[in-house]
């Protein structure tokens, strides 16, 4: 996954500005800027999150690898299957989602 995405989650991690994991994203959706879901989770919540996501026109990137490389790219221990940004610029989502279009 891009440089871009990788320093969003490290800025984003060290500044609280974040949430982790499906259950979460889901109740906080609307407060999100962006959704990474990664390819481990279970199709009928990755559809939910999509569906509510578009409800609140949140862009949802598909992270193209399992919940433990987005754990890793997040700098934890342990499986991350859906993140959220609370706080992201807009053109840090354009780009961030620009550079996941072309991978």
């Amino acid at each position: 996954m891009g440089k871009l995405l990788e320093k969003a989650l490290k800025d984003a991690i060290k500044e609280d500005q974040c949430t982790f994991g499906s259950k979460q994203v889901v109740n906080t959706i609307k407060n999100s800027k962006l959704v990474v879901v990664s390819q481990s989770l279970e199709k009928n919540i990755s559809e939910k999150i999509s569906e509510d996501a578009k409800k609140s026109k949140v862009p949802t990137i598909q992270f193209q690898g399992s919940s433990v490389a987005l754990g890793r790219l997040c700098g934890l221990q342990f499986r991350v299957s859906t993140v959220s940004f609370t706080s992201l610029s807009d053109a840090n989502i354009t780009s961030i989602i620009k550079e996941a279009e072309t991978e």
